[in-house]
């Protein structure tokens, strides 16, 4: 075999498949939850610009679960914690962008600190320590599930809840507050939300690549609809289809799950960004050809 021969065989095995699908039952049920959930909350995390914002939530909700390890208490409950403890800071703190985006910066290497003086007192099994970082395929046992499927929920009703006056609020914050709109309120329990979203995207694709489920999906499906009900439902089809896939392909491998979340979610940015541009060029063509009569 050659080096080529067995690197490849590292990233696609698919030996003894049917047996190992079964192992991966909770994960795939945990991963479409947390497509849905992910998918609908990048869409105002693309609207309202807070991309940075994950990234630092993901922070502080790896140290939650760092903790929850090194105490041997549920890692999900530790890691909703962290999430909102750093989304509450967020929402409190920086209310206007330029305080977030500061009250972020120092979020995000306190985080980073605290969840690597975690990892080192821990004792445990080195594969539980990468696992937070680059995520874990078999590693939602009954109770994380229940966890899992509970906190998915709430972010759901609290989403249906909220969604028009927040897509209102979204748009244009101001005008939305002449009419009435609780526009901080909203933006605070938007931050509950996505720290929510955050802590539990962290449990399958780890806290470094966590924008790859919340982010990438609702960016692609703006690159190709302004439509405020195909947007949603694109992103959700995305975030799906890159958690599922990402779950099924590392499933021989003995490589991490989130290389092949973030390939997966990355190509399908590509080519929606492609097509967007396609149409845009093809669309300005004809709008600027001479009409006749």
């Amino acid at each position: 075999m050659t080096l080529a021969d067995g690197i490849w065989h590292q990233i696609f095995a698919f030996d003894n498949y049917g047996e190992l699908l079964a192992l991966v039952r909770n994960s795939l049920i945990a991963g479409a939850a947390l497509g849905l959930v992910g998918g609908l909350a990048g869409v105002f995390v693309i609207m309202r610009d807070l991309p940075f914002a994950v990234h630092g939530i993901s922070e502080l909700s790896f140290a939650g679960a760092s903790a929850a390890l090194l105490m041997g208490v549920n890692i999900v409950a530790g890691s909703i914690v962290g999430s909102l403890v750093a989304a509450g800071a967020i929402g409190i703190l920086g209310a206007r962008a330029r305080d977030r985006n500061s009250v972020i910066g120092i979020l995000m290497p306190f985080g980073l600190g605290l969840g690597v003086l975690f990892l080192a007192l821990y004792k445990g099994r080195a594969a539980n320590k990468f696992g937070l970082l680059t995520g874990q395929i078999v590693a939602v046992d009954t109770p994380e599930m229940t966890w899992l499927l509970g906190t998915s929920a709430l972010v759901l009703v609290v989403l249906t809840l909220i969604w028009r006056p927040l897509a209102f609020a979204s748009a244009d914050p101001d005008v939305a507050e002449t009419r009435g709109v609780p526009v901080r309120t909203l933006s605070l329990v938007f931050m509950l939300v996505l720290g929510l979203t955050v802590a539990l995207s962290v449990q399958i694709v780890g806290a470094l690549l966590v924008l790859t489920l919340i982010v990438t999906p609702a960016a692609a499906a703006a690159r190709v609809t302004a439509s405020p009900v195909l947007l949603p439902v694109l992103s959700v089809v995305f975030a799906v289809a890159s958690i599922e896939g990402g779950i099924l392909l590392a499933l021989g491998s003995s490589i991490p799950i989130s290389p092949y979340v973030t390939t997966i979610s990355f190509t399908i940015y590509v080519m929606c960004r492609a097509a967007g541009r396609y149409r845009t060029r093809r669309w300005g063509a004809r709008s600027t050809t001479p009409q006749t009569a």
